[in-house]
């Protein structure tokens, strides 16, 4: 049941329950075993992941993970609506009260098993649905949930890449650089190691980054990896997405873009050393 004792509570069949074919699946789950799963905190990083992933390797089976920090059905998503109409994402998975996936779990924890054991995913992309919520304030904001899921992915035996936010755009000086968000979520809330996938940008941008990473100590808790991530504005052109991040698109926002990119080449490369 989801949107449990509200006007709108919403019955569902979810993929662990006993009345699902899947069922006996979950009951015998031992591990994720080093399936790749990467962590976002907004919507709008979706596309240009997924279309960089396809647009380098057009045969990997994507699976969409949306939780229930944004908006609730999955069907509020024009992104996801266009990705599937391309033909670039497989699967989608809907977990806590978020609704509408083709996949319905109880939890990060049995979406995150779902992707592997339902969906078969070969990369499974987890971030929430449009509309995060912010504060202005250190914690209260909806993305910070990326660290508790890239905890989740950890403990259950996969690798986790979690995506930095970064801008030299936004007018607020908590999001620039690598935003606040972020910072906070690595340094301070998340407990167990991730790899976190910074793009090559100009000197005075890579610069202020070096120093943002060396002042959290994050350079020390998590690896940090460095990737070239201009394939993205390719991948956006080729299959025709017009995508906007906090209404700014790619010429407005480069290093955001730059950074779905560089994750998306990283990914890849963690599937290529895996095999």
């Amino acid at each position: 049941m989801k949107l449990r004792y509200t006007p709108f509570q919403l019955k569902v069949l979810s993929a662990e329950e006993q009345e699902s074919p899947y069922h006996e699946a979950f009951k015998s789950f031992k591990s994720l075993e080093s399936s790749l799963y990467i962590v976002g905190t907004l919507h709008s990083m979706l596309a240009p992941i997924i279309a960089s992933l396809k647009y380098i390797e057009p045969n990997l089976k994507i699976t969409y993970i949306m939780t229930d920090a944004g908006a609730l059905p999955l069907s509020f998503s024009q992104t996801v609506k266009k990705l599937k109409e391309l033909k670039l994402l497989d699967t989608t998975i809907t977990v806590g009260h978020a609704f509408g996936g083709d996949i319905e779990c109880v939890n990060i924890y049995t979406g995150i098993i779902a992707a592997k054991l339902v969906a078969k995913s070969d990369i499974t992309i987890i971030t929430m649905g449009p509309g995060i919520v912010g504060t202005g304030t250190q914690y209260g904001f909806s993305g910070i949930e990326q660290a508790s899921i890239i905890d989740a992915v950890n403990k259950l035996g996969g690798i986790s890449i979690a995506i930095p936010r970064i801008s030299f755009s936004d007018t607020r000086d908590r999001h620039k650089g690598i935003s606040h968000h972020t910072l906070t979520i690595l340094e301070n809330i998340a407990c167990t190691r991730t790899n976190v996938v910074f793009p090559i940008l100009k000197k005075e941008y890579e610069k202020l980054i070096s120093l943002q990473l060396e002042k959290s100590n994050i350079n020390k808790k998590h690896n940090i990896i460095y990737e070239n991530g201009s394939e993205v504005l390719n991948a956006l052109n080729y299959f025709s997405l017009n995508v906007k991040t906090m209404g700014r698109s790619y010429h407005d926002d480069e290093a955001f873009f730059l950074t779905m990119g560089a994750v998306a080449k990283a990914g890849i490369k963690f599937l290529e050393n895996d095999q």
